[in-house]
């Protein structure tokens, strides 16, 4: 048997590999070859659906266009999408599925793209829908992005990428951050008082020697009780803002009323201003059930990073005939091109036949504004969208989950 051998240091895709489609799933290069040795190469309408969004969520965050885009650039064919960050609903009231992205072009000119299209939108949207839903359970509650040791360091970025246009106010990877165009956020490690192995003289050290503008938040569960730690760190360590706890689920008890205590201990000996932020295993039922808590914020990891991807898929669904569209489609989908719609009342979606006028919205009777929008043009295979900041793409986001909050 030949010795294995590491062909390069990790397992991953350059960004070449990925634009020439060799991460793409080897039937599409069969399909394409046999497509090109037969002289076949339809014009087809393809579109990406999902037929109900992962754990029971009601609704979903569309993202992960502009990775779509710049792997389809230069490519013959137009492409049609929600804009980044889109509250859309998984179907229509009719059932129909919404299409969050459309594809119109000679099939073989981009099927060997289907793969990697797919793996951009249903992850980034996986976790950034999942964060959306966090966002609103958190209130007007800080929400931190914890999860880079959760993933595989490659995609990292594009984990905080997610994690931020979602709702979070901030994220805890360097390189995530930089990509963003923020300062990444966080507190301090167990390590780093178990290496001192004094609790107190690692808070002093941090307080000491860090930069002024990072936050002087005490992780205060390492060695002793939680409210004695944290009483300790407040009148012990210069320019304390806040307290952290991180208490392994097997040594919590009632969460709450641990919270409740070490907030009413320190409101009585005069500090107020210390604020108190939770970790591990943060997720909606924690959030909820802390909801009332004396709490200013939290660092919440897996949920987010771990978050099950949105299961996109996509289907022909119509097909150029002697120069007309042909509606088809396999067996369970809606045949047939289509135009999605939003109301910016309500935000409700509907999904209308392609040349349909616009409805009136099925919930307020308000009249729908469109949201399919070309991103992609056939002509030059050139975008057609410029890159907005993550920081407008999280706003748009975080105007929906207002909207959405009051109904």
């Amino acid at each position: 048997m030949k010795e294995y051998e590491m062909r390069r240091r990790w397992r991953i895709a350059t960004e070449e590999e990925i634009l020439r489609g060799k991460t793409t799933d080897v039937y599409f290069d069969r399909t394409v070859e046999v497509l090109r040795a037969t002289d076949v190469n339809p014009r087809v309408y393809a579109e990406v659906t999902v037929s109900e969004m992962p754990q029971n969520l009601p609704w979903g965050i569309a993202a992960g266009y502009d990775d779509v885009l710049q792997l389809f650039k230069g490519t013959k064919v137009d492409i049609y999408g929600l804009k980044e960050g889109t509250l859309f609903h998984p179907r229509n009231p009719s059932g129909v599925r919404t299409p969050v992205l459309q594809i119109d072009g000679n099939y073989a000119n981009f099927a060997q793209l289907e793969t990697p299209l797919l793996g951009f939108l249903c992850y980034t949207s996986g976790m950034a829908s999942k964060t959306a839903h966090l966002r609103r359970a958190a209130g007007d509650k800080t929400i931190l992005s914890f999860g880079a040791r959760r993933t595989h360091p490659a995609v990292t970025p594009t984990v905080e990428y997610a994690a931020y246009i979602g709702g979070c106010d901030g994220v805890s990877c360097v390189l995530g951050a930089d990509l963003i165009g923020i300062e990444a956020q966080g507190t301090m490690p167990h390590s780093l008082i178990i290496s001192f192995q004094d609790h107190l003289k690692a808070w002093k050290a941090f307080s000491k020697y860090l930069d002024e503008d990072v936050a002087r938040i005490a992780l205060t569960d390492t060695y002793l009780d939680e409210v004695f730690e944290s009483i300790m760190a407040s009148s012990e360590m210069p320019g304390i803002t806040g307290v952290r706890l991180d208490t392994p689920s097997s040594r919590r008890g009632d969460f709450k009323e641990l919270i409740q205590e070490v907030r009413w201990e320190l409101d009585v000996r005069g500090y107020e201003d210390v604020k108190i932020f939770v970790s591990g295993g943060i997720d909606i039922e924690e959030l909820e059930n802390l909801k009332d808590a004396p709490v200013s914020g939290y660092g919440i990891g897996g949920a987010i990073s771990n978050a099950p991807a949105v299961d996109f898929a996509m289907d022909i669904v119509s097909i150029m005939d002697k120069d007309s569209w042909k509606p088809c489609a396999k067996r369970g989908k809606f045949s047939g091109r289509k135009t999605v719609w939003k109301c910016k009342k309500c935000i409700a979606t509907d999904v209308t036949p392609w040349e349909a006028s616009a409805p009136k919205c099925h919930s307020c009777g308000t009249k729908m504004e469109k949201a399919t929008m070309k991103l992609l043009d056939s002509e030059e295979g050139e975008i057609l969208q410029d890159p907005v900041p993550p920081s407008e793409t999280r706003n748009y986001v975080i105007d929906q989950l207002s909207i959405i909050g009051e109904q």
